[in-house]
């Protein structure tokens, strides 16, 4: 049975909840395996919308296990209120898991990364100043707080009271910050491990055993490819690994149980937060796509910057993700918008093109984009179910993405709701 991979193509919003969620229906696991809740999948299932920052999509459904893997970094606070505020909407945690091995986001740590972007001034990273980057720093340091650890309070209340002391230190003498109370943390944070002790459990067996009982297992991203801390956009990326190679790290699992890997790309280009964007539409188009798409971040609010459909960058993400096929969204957003760009290479102020995506952000800064402009349409296309009742302006255009980004389009995206889905 088969084991999916999905994973945003771009800088992450590709919608890749709508995706995951239509797998997710269809699988018997469910697990996310990085990242914390600086990410946001919007689901809309049966007209209800759901916002899920840590849960993973499977949750929708009741019988499905749901699985936390060791590589997400842990907001125990922030978990336990979106448990709380979905519960009372009939979402059941029966099925969820926690891995012991995942890192605990503290309050210093979402303390630091405010101080530590407020230093950096107009060159911040623009985080969204949930603690992330500053856990998986403790992370690697080997200085980090498990949720082993919050789960067992006489080893919580050490690891604290000995970090603590040294995260004051540099909060209040590097930084001119205020210090936390770690004695108030050791209470407030005991009381959140004995809620989550239920939750704990090996998550790496647990997928293995599935795999083992050829189980449908499906593994869901967060973030996106350019987003990665080797191959994104450095240094405005995230802190772990959002590729498909991340989800075996992340979950403790060989990739040799890996059967499908899906890429999920907008049928433009998205942007939150700062660092270059050579297809950005900085004008009236652009202001059109993102009200027109509802551009604005799940877990901030944050408008998104828009732009045309950059093959480069999906070239890009079909390579370092071993993409088996790629599912355009939101293909609906584009009618009435006129002609459409796409960026099919770039080219350096030398005048030389390219076609690989750069390894420098200082090379990217510096490139413009290579269009060519296809024929855009004026239909509602939101009830089409097959590709053949698309206009034929619109089949042209996937087509034409499916050249460019030399990977099968299996997906395509007419809508927000999980029905208004075309799969080839």
């Amino acid at each position: 049975m088969p084991a999916n991979i999905v994973v945003g193509t771009q800088w992450g919003d590709e919608g890749k909840g709508k995706i995951i969620d239509i797998i997710a229906s269809r699988a018997d696991v469910v697990v996310r395996s990085q990242g914390g809740n600086n990410a946001g999948h919007t689901v809309v299932n049966d007209g209800q919308t759901y916002k899920l920052h840590l849960i993973p999509s499977g949750i929708l459904y009741k019988n499905t296990p749901c699985l936390i893997g060791a590589g997400v970094v842990l907001d125990p606070k922030d978990l336990l209120s979106e448990i709380d505020s979905l519960s009372p909407r009939g979402v059941s945690f029966d099925n969820l898991k926690i891995d012991p091995r995942a890192h605990v986001v503290m309050p210093w740590h979402i303390t630091l990364d405010g101080l530590s972007e407020k230093f950096r001034g107009n060159s911040d990273i623009g985080t969204t100043k949930r603690g992330i980057g500053p856990c998986y720093m403790d992370k690697y340091e080997r200085c980090g707080i498990r949720v082993y650890d919050l789960v067992h309070p006489e080893v919580f209340a050490e690891k604290v009271r000995m970090t603590g002391k040294l995260k004051n230190k540099i909060i209040t003498e590097v930084y001119g910050g205020e210090p936390h109370d770690i004695e108030a943390i050791i209470k407030e944070y005991t009381e959140y491990g004995k809620r989550l002790a239920k939750y704990v459990d090996d998550v790496s067996v647990i997928v293995y055993e599935a795999a083992k009982a050829n189980k449908t297992i499906m593994f869901e991203g967060a973030q996106a490819t350019l987003l990665d801390i080797d191959f994104g956009t450095y240094p405005y990326v995230t802190s772990s690994h959002p590729l498909s190679a991340g989800v075996c790290v992340g979950t403790g699992v060989g990739p040799m149980i890996i059967s499908n890997i899906i890429g999920v790309a907008k049928a433009y280009t998205t942007r939150v937060g700062k660092g270059p964007f050579p297809t950005e539409l900085d004008d009236e188009i652009g202001e059109k796509i993102r009200n027109k798409g509802g551009e604005f971040g799940t877990t901030t609010g944050r408008p998104r910057r828009t732009g045309w459909f950059d093959a480069v960058i999906v070239r890009h993400s079909v390579r370092v993700n071993g993409l088996s096929s790629l599912a355009i969204n939101k293909l609906d957003t584009l009618g009435g918008i006129g002609d459409l760009k796409v960026c099919v290479a770039y080219k350096k102020p030398d005048g030389t093109v390219i076609e690989n995506f750069p390894a420098a952000l200082e090379e990217l800064a510096d490139c413009v984009p290579v269009y060519e402009t296809l024929k855009g349409f004026d239909d509602d296309i939101s009830s089409c179910r097959s590709f053949d009742e698309l206009p034929e302006a619109c089949k042209k255009y996937i087509e034409r993405l499916e050249e460019l980004c030399d990977c099968h389009i299996s997906m395509v995206g007419v809508g927000p709701d999980r029905e208004q889905i075309i799969e080839r």
